[in-house]
């Protein structure tokens, strides 16, 4: 549910296209991935001899003019879009960050987050580098500009090495492009390409609105490195025993649109909400979504069910995301800005509204109250994810544990504190049959409490938050 949702990270976008205008090409893939970062912007461009940087608060669409794509002359760029898990809401914050080491600058756009990063931070300080932010992303591009090795791939791989948790990577020197994802795989990044150029970008979408063609994912652990003698693969020399993948790009993060595991997830969420039907049927009138995160997931509950689908809510468009900053006071006034019902879709019907999460459960209540005063004579809610249980320290937004409903009372305690006449949230066994892939290739530590990297509570995912200090352990160490 908007407000009350996980939120991403980042988008992250790279282009290696000699003759081309690569910082616009940049620009136009951000817009394709600005749901996965409202805060800021920024993009680097490269051309041979030295990087230039522009990064402004704000959507894409503000945070450049035609005289600062100008400016950014070159053949390779990178861009980022940013919703803040480490590190607040601040220009300083904004990527990509660019580091000018004695081995020559590096920038790098990163989605995910490290949970070591506060470590590698102290270490950078205490060796004299001038951190300008309060991010992990800054201390992870400055690791790579300090790193050493024969080649660029060696110099990113020792870097790797000092990195936990999770990162989705666009690398730019002034004569490369590289790509690199985690040895989990924790965050999506694919490889494109566009008539003699290459793209990596977080989803596949931002391929198609450039015109690029996808030619691959990127694997975990793996480095993609671009110049002028090609494109050039390092796979991981030590593949982890599993993969975890992220299960909310799958549930929520990712564009309906996009490729992702092989699959279109419009079709992988139309799954999900006829396993969701399966699990908890119901009778009623009409199937309604809300808009637009878990509008495939209430086709397939319709579909199954037989009920009718219908709209119900129509999302104000024009309340941009930067109106919902990380903070719970807009996230309640904002569901009042963002729906309308429309009565006649409603009046003396049983409604059932499916959603893709509930997070803190704070504005489930006020779509109830909606619903219900447009007419709805009965509303069941239906989730079709599982309950979130545990935060998330590896690049979402998830809240503390105690911020958590799920964590705080039972299913049917929830659907009375939303006001629901009945709730049901699909199972993990039933999300899993519905991706049709081995629940060991995904992360399911806000399911489970089952992290794929040790943490604990007291590193707190959102660190200008109160601390909650609960060992974690991964599911090793619990001997699962």
């Amino acid at each position: 549910m908007p407000f009350d949702s996980p939120r991403e990270a980042c988008g992250v976008f790279g282009i290696y296209a000699p003759g081309e205008d690569v910082a616009r090409l940049t620009f136009f893939g951000l817009y394709a991935l600005q749901h996965r970062g409202q805060e800021s912007a920024g993009i680097a461009a490269a051309d041979g001899h030295e990087i230039r940087l522009h990064t402004r608060m704000g959507l894409v669409n503000t945070a450049f003019s035609e005289e600062d794509l100008a400016r950014l002359p070159g053949h390779i760029a990178i861009g980022h879009t940013r919703y803040s898990t480490t590190g607040s809401s601040r220009q300083i914050n904004a990527g990509p960050f660019v580091a000018r080491a004695e081995s020559g600058p590096v920038a790098v756009s990163h989605n995910g987050n490290l949970v070591n990063g506060e470590n590698l931070r102290r270490e950078l300080l205490e060796r004299g580098i001038p951190l300008t932010s309060t991010t992990d992303s800054e201390a992870l591009t400055w690791m790579i500009a300090l790193a050493h090795g024969p080649d660029l791939a060696s110099r990113v791989r020792q870097a790797m090495a000092r990195f936990v948790g999770a990162y989705s990577l666009a690398v730019m020197t002034p004569d490369a492009l590289v790509g690199v994802r985690d040895p989990l795989g924790i965050r999506p990044l694919c490889l494109g390409r566009l008539n003699g150029g290459w793209v990596i970008a977080s989803e596949t979408c931002a391929l198609a609105t450039i015109g690029a063609t996808f030619e691959r994912e990127i694997e975990p652990g793996e480095i993609v490195v671009i110049d002028a003698q090609g494109v050039r693969s390092y796979p991981t020399p030590e593949p982890p025993e599993r993969q975890a993948m992220c299960l909310f790009e799958l549930i929520y993060f990712a564009r309906p649109d996009s490729l992702l595991m092989g699959e279109r997830l419009h079709l992988v969420r139309q799954r999900m909400g006829a396993e969701l039907w399966r699990e908890h049927p119901v009778e009623a009138d009409v199937v309604i979504p809300l808009p637009d995160s878990a509008t495939p997931a209430a086709i397939g509950f319709a579909r199954a069910s037989g009920i009718p689908y219908a709209e119900g809510l129509i999302k104000n468009r024009y309340i941009g995301r930067t109106f919902i900053q990380p903070d719970q006071r807009l996230r309640e006034q904002g569901v009042k800005l963002k729906f309308n019902a429309l009565p006649e879709a409603l009046e003396g019907k049983r409604v059932v509204l499916v959603d893709d999460t509930i997070v803190r459960g704070t504005t489930s209540r006020p779509i109830v109250e909606l619903l219900r005063q447009n007419g709805a004579r009965e509303v069941h809610m239906r989730v079709h994810a599982p309950p979130i249980m545990w935060p998330c320290y590896l690049g979402v937004d998830m809240a503390r544990r105690d911020e958590l409903i799920a964590a705080r009372m039972s299913v049917e305690e929830i659907g009375r504190a939303i006001g629901a006449d009945s709730i049901g949230y699909l199972s993990l066994e039933g999300l899993m049959r519905a991706i049709n892939l081995p629940r060991s290739r995904f992360c399911t530590a806000c399911l489970t409490g089952q992290y794929p990297v040790p943490v604990q509570m007291s590193l707190d995912p959102l660190p200008t938050r109160s601390r909650a200090p609960e060992p974690v352990l991964t599911a090793e160490q619990e001997g699962h």
